[in-house]
């Protein structure tokens, strides 16, 4: 059974069990894993274990005693989360030791020096560690070598190459799997069936709805590449028929960059005016580009066929080489940092499509 309903992560799972039963719990761990696969839910979840005032065996909080209603409420005095704000590239400083005004007098490593206000044990958890920016990963350094007493500090990011070497050496550093398709399929038909079973409840006239549809679930774990938040996206109906047209676009020769970005845009548009969410799509965009680009160079170089139906008949019809498909998948990875760091979604479309047009040129220079 599933530690705390985190499914697809078991191996983490005993490995904190193993080091809290020899009591050899680290002051400082670094995840890290491909993102929407769980990892801020289990250090949130290992917080509220750590910090349980009843914990049984195997790392089970018990769920009913102050410090885990105030855990599972958000609220808890001696967990304290720092994550990049949305309209920011990076982490700000401020956030670690204060504004100008208030140096080592607010912020993360200030709080962590105060005594824990319900037991012995503080718990920091810093998301979006990949934009840490180098001055506040290095007023991290102190704190993150010579943690406080009884606190524990996790650090949650997606690639080790993406963290600075002085921040790598003084953390454990944990790896995280993507999720097995099995895993985030039952994931999803728990979501859907909840969601219907409320929806019912909120209107006792309405009818009953038709059973989940299995098939599109599935196929959205499949496509998912172990993320359950992009499975999540992907149920998205105006999402999930645009990916079948991005495949066809990025495989026809010759590329059509404008009709590309014309139609990225208006996806993007449907969206609102909410940046986050404008994001998060482009990002599904993107990233099932990387998936087209790097299934159409395994078949080239290695012979090796698609596992999606659909996209191995389309690269069976793309006229591109390996070259191209190098060159390409490079442009969408840049375009996915680009993202990543906050950058202006209409330029990032722009010359994303623009560069796909002509890789052949790309490639020379």
């Amino acid at each position: 059974m599933a530690w705390q309903g985190i499914e697809g992560h078991d191996a983490v799972v005993q490995r904190f069990v193993a080091a809290q039963a020899r009591g050899r719990i680290a002051g400082t761990y670094l995840f890290i894993g491909p993102p929407g696969i769980g990892k801020s839910t289990f250090a949130h979840t290992l917080a509220r274990s750590l910090l349980c005032q009843s914990m049984g065996e195997g790392l089970v909080p018990c769920n009913v005693c102050r410090s885990c209603v105030q855990a599972k409420a958000g609220s808890h005095p001696d967990i304290d989360t720092v994550s990049k704000p949305d309209d920011r590239a990076t982490i700000p400083l401020e956030s670690f030791i204060g504004d100008a005004d208030h140096r080592m007098r607010e912020g993360l490593c200030w709080r962590l020096l105060l005594r824990p206000a319900m037991g012995s044990r503080k718990v920091a958890i810093i998301l979006d560690a990949d934009h840490l920016a180098d001055e506040a990963a290095n007023c991290l350094l102190k704190t993150l070598e010579e943690p406080p007493d009884g606190a524990v500090i996790v650090l949650v990011g997606t690639a080790l190459e993406r963290q600075l070497p002085t921040i790598r050496s003084r953390c454990q550093i944990v790896r995280f799997r993507p999720l097995a398709s099995e895993s985030i399929f039952s994931i999803l038909k728990r979501e859907t069936a909840s969601q219907r079973d409320r929806d019912q409840l909120d209107n006792d006239d309405a009818q009953k709805k038709e059973p989940d549809n299995d098939s599109l679930l599935w196929a959205c774990a499949q496509g998912s590449g172990g993320s359950l938040e992009r499975a999540r996206l992907l149920l998205d109906p105006m999402l999930a028929e645009f990916r079948g047209r991005l495949t066809a676009l990025l495989s026809h020769r010759p590329m059509h960059g404008v009709a590309l970005a014309d139609e990225t845009k208006l996806l993007l548009d449907a969206a609102g005016k909410e940046a986050p969410i404008r994001r998060a799509r482009l990002r599904i965009v993107l990233e099932s580009a990387i998936d087209f680009f790097r299934a159409a160079l395994r078949d080239d170089l290695a012979g090796e066929p698609s596992c999606d139906p659909t996209l191995a008949l389309l690269i069976n019809t793309w006229a591109g080489s390996a070259g191209e498909a190098v060159v390409s998948l490079r442009h969408t990875l840049d375009a996915l940092d680009a993202v990543n760091r906050n950058a202006n979604l209409t330029i990032v479309v722009d010359a994303w499509t623009a560069l796909l047009e002509q890789p052949r040129l790309a490639q020379t220079t």
